[in-house]
């Protein structure tokens, strides 16, 4: 079961505004991390659950599906408007930041194209409200640490740029049509389901392969540089809120803490009971350039409107993440 939050206020407006039907969501991005964990926090408060994929064989527990592809303007259209859902949550993207360098123009297309024809399409179903996962890699170049909803935003990516246009995307449209739309400034969000080539999953991974005698070293890039990791959980129990909100609102979901790669490092095998200056190394091909102020997100604007907290800490979430890791390479 999820865990209870402070939000009763917004719980009782979700139940004033669905109370004569069973509400409908349409996910994007459905199978991904946090698509699997908000659509069973959607199912376990009694939601019907429709999945945009672009397979026909995609099999989602407890959800139905439709047919959308990012690339795709036509099927993207149909799958809002054939469903006509109450709730539009977008989280459909390429995710991986140093791919975006490969194709800045493909990135483009798919982050910010994809939105702007999901958000035209939303315009014409009455009452639909939207959310739209947006990322703290928009701030980029920060001039303050921690950001908030008002730091001024200087992406330093193509995908930044591309979350950055779905950001200016989603508060044009809802003031020219008046809709229900707000962006998720997600920070770094972790959980088992994060695929391995994502740092934290890469860390936890690695030291359960050590402990279990498959791997011997686990190479590193900067061990001193800081980021702002959360459990993939809470975020989107923050999605949910967001869209139970009287009126639409912007807000940085994180879990406002900056920690090194060195604290994830010694989490992670902790948890193993290893001494990780026994098997981790850098490398220094894998350093990048240090941020000039600290990417960490400021959740004030989310805790004051939304009654939102993160509720899983850190040490727990690596801990879960480690020991699905031992459970999966000792099957």
């Amino acid at each position: 079961m999820w865990p209870n939050a402070a939000h009763t206020l917004v719980q009782v407006i979700a139940a004033g505004h669905y109370a004569s039907q069973i509400p409908r969501a349409l996910v994007t991005g459905i199978t991904g991390q946090d698509g699997s964990y908000l659509t069973e926090l959607l199912l376990d408060r009694g939601y019907e659950v429709v999945g945009m994929v672009r397979s026909a064989n995609a099999r989602i527990a407890g959800a139905s599906t439709v047919h959308g592809d990012l690339a795709d303007a036509a099927s993207l259209r149909a799958a809002v408007l054939e469903t006509a859902p109450d709730e539009l949550y977008h989280l459909a993207a390429p995710t991986f930041v140093p791919a975006s360098w490969k194709d800045p123009a493909q990135t483009l297309a798919l982050v910010a194209g994809a939105t702007g024809t999901l958000l035209k399409a939303a315009q014409e179903v009455d009452g639909l409200r939207v959310m739209v996962a947006s990322s703290g890699e928009i701030f980029g170049a920060a001039s303050e640490s921690p950001q908030n909803e008002r730091t001024p935003m200087r992406p330093r990516s193509p995908y930044g740029v591309a979350k950055l246009a779905t950001f200016g995307l989603v508060d044009t449209l809802r003031h020219k049509y008046s809709m229900h739309a707000s962006s998720a400034i997600a920070y770094n969000h972790e959980s088992p389901r994060r695929p391995e080539r994502f740092l934290p999953r890469k860390v936890t991974r690695a030291a359960a392969a050590i402990k279990l005698g498959r791997q011997q070293t686990l190479e590193l890039g900067d061990l001193g540089a800081i980021r702002d990791w959360c459990h993939a959980r809470d975020v989107v129990r923050g999605y949910w809120l967001m869209l139970q909100a009287g009126e639409p609102v912007d807000v940085v979901l994180a879990g406002g803490v900056g920690r090194t790669v060195r604290e994830l490092v010694d989490a992670a095998f902790a948890v193993v009971d290893l001494d990780p200056g026994d098997h981790v190394r850098v490398d220094s091909k894998l350093v990048r350039q240090v941020e000039r102020t600290p990417p960490v997100g400021d959740t004030t604007l989310a805790r004051e409107r939304l009654g939102w907290q993160p509720e899983i800490s850190f040490e727990a979430m690596i801990e879960e993440m480690v020991q699905a890791d031992l459970a999966d390479l000792g099957a």
